[in-house]
């Protein structure tokens, strides 16, 4: 990623659901299983969980209903008080932070966007996106033209003054992304904000996320249960069964090498050709570069399909977006990726 110090370091974290669930959990004698908790009477929503995200990250957490993965996010942001271990969030230890702080900093902070649109049916698109400016104290004329702003960023113009229940069901979604980017926050939670949307509009969602994330950088924590849609947007995905992480990696090493059986399954069906990058195959040079003109490191295996059924050559040099050398692509491995073989 990057040599800056995380925006969200998260180290141990445990979130038990039960009666006095801190005495629980100090009195634990080594480690539990989530049945085993269970069976004492209580849940571990999230269990021993330790992970980082950088700066200008898309961090993909994803896991089958009741995995772990929404309740990890609310803890990211103390809209749940974890049981044991410590959250960080730009080096501050968020359950030191009073409560006026904790709101300054999710007002400031922080923008979510949730599955349920939760817009105000009695207010137009303008006041909708401009409500939490509102609850600011931001100046009615400042507040207009910073809603008026996100309006363009997301595709909205024209439909300022209509109310919610005009709007499709991916105009309304746009409405509440808009929203939570009017306040300009530095972390973005979004928890399965595009899961109500048809699969055509959701496919539209995704590229227009893409497109404002490639634009904006933000820092992001983006909640599904679809591994199409991590494999799409994530540069890093965290995969959660019973509260804990199974896998945390990029995409291309976790379909590449799934790390347990669970975390294999949700690879199955994957087009592992459509997902792999030349760049994460390649292996380091040793004496000698390959001749001939120079894959690139961020192509897909799909991308090379047809230089790599042409050529003839056992392998292909790798270059970075600025054309240095950076490894050699066994294309006898490639082809196997590509054939579905590996």
């Amino acid at each position: 990623m990057n040599s800056q110090p995380p925006v969200i370091s998260c180290r141990n974290v445990w979130k038990l659901f039960g009666a006095n669930p801190e005495r629980y959990l100090a009195s634990m004698d080594g480690e539990k299983s989530y049945d085993e908790i269970r069976a004492d009477g209580y849940i571990a929503g999230v269990k021993n969980v330790s992970i980082e995200v950088a700066r200008g990250e898309m961090l993909v957490i994803m896991g089958l209903s009741g995995s772990g993965k929404s309740t990890l996010v609310r803890c990211f942001s103390r809209l749940h008080e974890i049981t044991g271990g410590t959250i960080e969030v730009e080096g501050q230890d968020i359950m030191a932070l009073s409560e006026s702080e904790l709101i300054d900093l999710r007002r400031n902070k922080m923008g979510m966007v949730f599955q349920s649109f939760g817009l105000l049916p009695h207010r137009t698109v303008l006041e909708n996106i401009a409500f939490p400016l509102e609850m600011r104290g931001q100046d009615r004329h400042e507040r207009r033209d910073r809603a008026l702003e996100v309006i363009k960023l997301v595709g909205l113009e024209g439909r300022e003054e209509y109310f919610p229940r005009e709007l499709s069901g991916g105009q309304q979604q746009r409405v509440g992304i808009a929203r939570s980017l009017a306040i300009e926050p530095d972390i973005w939670f979004l928890d399965e904000p595009f899961s109500a949307l048809d699969p055509l509009i959701r496919r539209e969602m995704q590229d227009e996320f893409l497109r404002l994330q490639a634009m904006l950088g933000k820092t992001i924590v983006f909640i599904t249960h679809d591994f199409d849609e991590a494999l799409r947007l994530a540069d890093r995905i965290a995969i959660m069964k019973n509260g804990a992480v199974e896998q945390c990696d990029t995409p291309d090493k976790i379909v590449m090498n799934p790390a347990t059986e669970y975390v294999a399954k949700f690879t199955e069906e994957i087009d592992k050709a459509r997902v792999v990058h030349a760049g994460v195959l390649a292996r380091p040079i040793n004496d000698h570069v390959p001749a001939g003109d120079p894959v690139s490191a961020g192509a897909t295996i799909h991308d090379l399909a047809r230089r790599l059924v042409s050529d003839s050559s056992d392998e292909l040099a790798v270059a970075d977006e600025v054309g240095a050398i950076v490894g050699i692509l066994d294309r006898k491995a490639a082809l196997d990726v590509l054939m579905g073989e590996r």
